[in-house]
């Protein structure tokens, strides 16, 4: 997906740096002004598009289903009671693993109808982007709830439009990112609970055997952690994780 979207606003830099001149010559560049996009000077140009490229990895994490599993993965390492295991660069990377595992179709599709025919000259790098914007638009659409494409459509003062599919990118982008945001904090609820249970059983048993020296989570993270490798909990949690992408 990134190196879709990079490829795209590459394009966009094709500019001669010389004019050409009669009979084939070429000008010297020195002290000449370097038209680029939309009439302005080259090296605004460059600023420009240097500054969207390095925010494309964000942008790209925002309108995949990045943040959802990261939530996730952090609601576990709380309920397990761990601070730092797994590390956050360890579960920053399984979130992206699992990103690209799941975003690899819609890049594909990307590739095929945008990239490929841009770097044949087919298209514009505009037109690539239009033509790119269309299987990100399906895929976000499956995952936004309408309760929220509602609350932004009231806010931008935008006509309801016949599905989903049909909302513009003003109102997708930040409808999903809450969409996702909600499905990210119901899933570590419901995943926080049994562990809660097993947290509550243990501060029972050592109070009334009259433990009280013994902080409760020194037993109980053992006891949950050999309940979470018991049960194969890694393979439960990538599975329905994958699962609630279908």
């Amino acid at each position: 997906m990134i190196g879709a979207a990079s490829t795209l606003c590459l394009a966009l830099l094709q500019v001669p740096l010389t004019p050409p001149m009669p009979g084939g010559m070429t000008a010297p560049a020195n002290g000449l002004q370097i038209a680029g996009i939309g009439g302005s000077s080259a090296p605004w140009t460059i600023v420009v598009l240097l500054t969207f490229l390095s925010l494309i990895p964000s942008i790209l994490l925002c309108v995949t289903p990045f943040a959802r599993l990261l939530i996730v993965f952090h609601f576990l390492r709380q309920a397990l009671g761990l601070q730092t295991t797994p590390s956050n660069q360890t579960l920053i990377g399984l979130s992206m693993i699992l990103t690209f595992f799941l975003m690899q179709p819609v890049g594909a599709v990307i590739y095929d109808t945008a990239v490929v025919p841009l770097e044949a000259g087919k298209i514009t790098p505009l037109k690539a982007l239009e033509v790119a914007s269309g299987p990100m638009r399906l895929f976000m659409a499956h995952y936004v709830r309408e309760k929220d494409a509602a609350l932004f459509l009231d806010l931008a003062k935008e006509p309801r439009p016949h599905s989903v599919q049909d909302l513009s990118f003003r109102v997708m982008l930040p409808a999903y990112i809450l969409s996702e945001l909600k499905t990210g904090f119901q899933i570590g609820t419901v995943l926080f609970l049994p562990f809660l249970v097993v947290d509550m059983v243990v501060a029972s048993i050592t109070t009334s055997v009259g433990m009280m020296q013994l902080p409760p989570v020194v037993i109980s993270t053992p006891l949950k952690l050999l309940l979470f490798l018991m049960v194969d909990g890694w393979h439960l949690l990538i599975g329905s994780l994958m699962r609630s992408f279908q």
